[in-house]
């Protein structure tokens, strides 16, 4: 971690980004601890009493079969953050529905599916931040869509105002298909206030791939309200990203320069913070079966699946074993 502070000369190759001709990166340094440190912009001193809360959407599309799905997926959600931003706290808010929200709708001309407006989001989430709050995201699976102009996006967070939506409906198998349960059969126009459209939405299969897609945009975007910005030179979570396959390609794990930023903003222990990981991994039981309060649904019995965080946690261990030496 030493080295973080000083430009990079050499790196283990895993940390370095390969283009798809296998040719090497362009030799540009990455932004070191101190650049970072020097700039007021991207400074975020917390207080201590400050809590980091993450607001779960559940009802802009559930996250799951039943309603009892949806909230153990958000648990694992926040169970991920808190290992990742480690020290902080996450808070689970009340769900809130669209109509709850008043944004702007559409459907999708590409894919006929239904989007809903991010900006609009956005502003209602801030009128909503309670005051100990450090940021408030909310999460769905509805597709986004910036402005007019703009085929989707898959969050957007307002860095000054501490505040983020993020969509997961792309990173659904069935999406781009014609069985998918959000398309609009019949395109129709809508009025603006008429939100009864939205009732009965997609309900993904939950899947390690999706639970993994998930913890990856969620704990990027929110990274950038942390002050991180976009790594271009090593293979690290911050690495930009514009379709899916692209998003697909970078780690789980921040490289080490980002990783010495974050830990300058929240303040945790490198060695508690991997070992809160790899806790979060290895626990996959969760309560035998679980029935959602004053509801009718039969309990389900659920396992957090972590098949895909495989090479996330090798990577943590070899950080273990150097931390050892």
């Amino acid at each position: 971690m030493k080295r973080s502070i000083q430009p990079v000369i050499s790196l283990d190759l895993l940390l370095c980004i390969h283009s798809q001709t296998g040719s090497p990166p362009t030799p540009r340094l990455p932004k070191t601890l101190n650049s970072f440190s020097m700039m007021p912009a991207e400074r975020y001193h917390l207080q201590r009493s400050k809590r980091f809360i993450c607001s779960p959407l559940v009802c802009f599309g559930s996250l799951g079969n039943t309603r009892v799905v949806s909230e153990e997926y958000i648990k694992w959600l926040k169970g991920y953050c808190e290992a990742f931003f480690y020290g902080l706290t996450v808070k689970l808010l009340e769900p809130v529905s669209v109509s709850a929200t008043r944004c702007s709708f559409r459907v999708n001309d590409h894919t006929q599916n239904l989007q809903i407006h991010a900006g609009h989001i956005l502003k209602f989430l801030k009128k909503k931040k309670p005051e100990d709050a450090f940021c408030v995201v909310g999460v769905t699976m509805i597709d986004l869509y910036p402005r007019d102009s703009w085929n989707f996006v898959f969050g957007q967070a307002s860095l000054t105002d501490g505040v983020g939506i993020f969509s997961f409906a792309r990173y659904g198998q069935d999406f781009y298909s014609s069985h998918y349960e959000g398309k609009v059969k019949k395109p129709r126009r809508t009025s603006s206030s008429d939100y009864s459209i939205f009732d009965n939405y997609y309900v993904p299969e939950i899947t390690s791939i999706l639970l993994l897609r998930s913890c990856k945009t969620l704990t990027h975007e929110l990274g950038h309200i942390f002050g991180l910005r976009h790594c271009q030179w090593l293979a690290c979570l911050m690495q930009g990203s514009n379709h899916l396959e692209e998003a697909d390609r970078r780690p789980l794990n921040l490289c080490p320069i980002c990783l010495r930023k974050l830990q300058s903003a929240v303040g945790f222990n490198i060695v508690e913070r991997y070992q809160a990981l790899v806790r979060w991994m290895d626990d996959t039981s969760t309560d035998t079966r679980v029935t959602p309060k004053h509801s009718r649904e039969k309990s389900v019995s659920l396992q957090k699946p972590v098949e895909a965080f495989k090479e996330c946690k090798e990577w943590i261990i070899k950080c273990f074993a150097v931390l050892q030496k």
